[in-house]
């Protein structure tokens, strides 16, 4: 790897200015182009007097949402479920509330519609959750698939139990053991079993509230039951790398080769290949599925909770630069392509794959400094990426 220091030397004074901003205590970047790994690198702390690193187990927030959509898929490409399924054939109870009609679809487009589930606490057991959730009642304004509003975690977590419920593990086993093992994702958790947050000890970062002035600790999410929690949609953990990994492998998939990167022993580009009817299957999930997933089945469409215009894949977020590039929220920068698709997490994170300049882009910030400023922060440092690696 080149030294990222004279390659990306803007990006890394962003984050670094960062720091002193009262933004953000650490950082970690991780960035590919074309299968080469530019940038792997933290600056700052993890938590008090310990340095971030890149091994570092971050907080990934609503970045995590993709893998729970991949996982789904895998069960679609198995035949188990549909986009198309109403999510009460799977769950009847969740058939409460005029939500009846409600599919996957919807779900995974942000269209579903019962967002005052979103008010439920977050630490909730999980039977309690599902209960509740369930409970809840369709928006009285609302038509499933016609109206836009995001949902930070309550459908994920109907996501998760739909997992469950169909293949019968629970979803932190079956994401470890259908994507992060088959992808080398060695540290990456839906929920950190207990013996490994005593093993990993400091190596698990905090996150922050940032002041104009000071941090203060998140109340939520650092204890080692919050590190434990099985949170399908704001949960997942690990270095940020390994998110990179992620999409570099669906990258190599979109372009149907394998990464270059691969080490003897090492199965990040590879994984199960069962046949699926959207075609030959590559890695862990096969070429046509992830385009499926990665095209924009919501567009042009009033996001409610955003307040933006924003174009949505089946949990994924594709860069909707058209309705705005200096006022999109959670954007992959200016300059990305038309393609792009990913994730960012509420005001710490964000991580992307653009095919057209076949690049990876995955950065944690362990500082949530309110949305204005997180979302100047995410806009600079994307844009820079293209700027400095000649991209625009």
């Amino acid at each position: 790897m080149r030294d990222v220091s004279t390659i990306l030397p803007r990006t890394l004074a962003l984050l670094e200015q960062g720091r002193h901003s009262i933004l953000h205590p650490g950082a970690q970047l991780y960035v590919s182009l074309r299968g080469e790994v530019i940038a792997d690198v933290a600056l700052g702390e993890a938590r008090p007097g310990v340095a971030m690193r890149p091994e570092t187990l971050t907080l990934w927030l609503s970045a995590g949402k993709p893998v729970t959509a991949v996982a789904i898929a895998r069960l679609v490409e198995r035949g188990r479920l549909s986009f198309d399924d109403s999510v009460a054939k799977h769950l009847p109870e969740f058939a409460q509330g005029g939500k009846e009609t409600v599919t996957l679809r919807h779900l995974l487009t942000h269209t579903a519609g019962f967002r005052d589930a979103d008010k439920l606490a977050e630490n909730l057991p999980w039977d309690e959750m599902i209960a509740r959730i369930c409970a809840t009642p369709l928006a009285s304004d609302w038509f499933p698939g016609a109206k836009a509003g995001y949902q930070i975690m309550s459908s994920w977590f109907i996501l998760g139990e739909l997992i469950r419920r169909v293949d019968g593990r629970e979803p932190g086993r079956y994401v470890r053991e259908e994507i992060f093992e088959p992808l080398g994702m060695r540290d990456s958790w839906m929920g950190v079993p207990a013996d490994r947050i005593a093993a990993y000890g400091e190596r698990m970062a905090m996150m922050y509230y940032s002041g104009r002035t000071e941090f203060r600790v998140h109340p939520f999410w650092n204890g080692a039951e919050d590190f434990a929690a099985c949170r399908p949609g704001s949960g997942v953990r690990g270095p940020i790398r390994e998110l990179g990994r992620f999409y570099e492998a669906l990258l190599n998939v979109l372009l149907e080769r394998r990464s270059p990167n691969r080490r003897e022993g090492d199965p990040t580009s590879t994984g199960e290949r069962a046949e699926s009817e959207f075609g030959a299957p590559v890695g862990v999930i096969s070429t046509a599925m992830l385009r499926e997933l990665t095209r924009r089945h919501r567009e042009g469409l009033f996001d409610h909770t955003f307040q933006h215009t924003l174009d949505i894949g089946l949990g994924f977020i594709v860069n909707s630069n058209r309705y705005g590039a200096e006022t999109v929220p959670y954007g992959y920068g200016r300059h990305a392509s038309e393609e792009t698709f990913g994730h960012s997490g509420s005001q710490s994170s964000c991580a992307f794959a653009d095919p057209e300049q076949e690049l990876v882009v995955a950065w944690h910030c362990n500082g949530q400094p309110g949305e204005p400023r997180h979302q100047k922060r995410a806009r600079e440092i994307n844009s820079a990426i293209y700027e400095e690696l000649g991209l625009v």
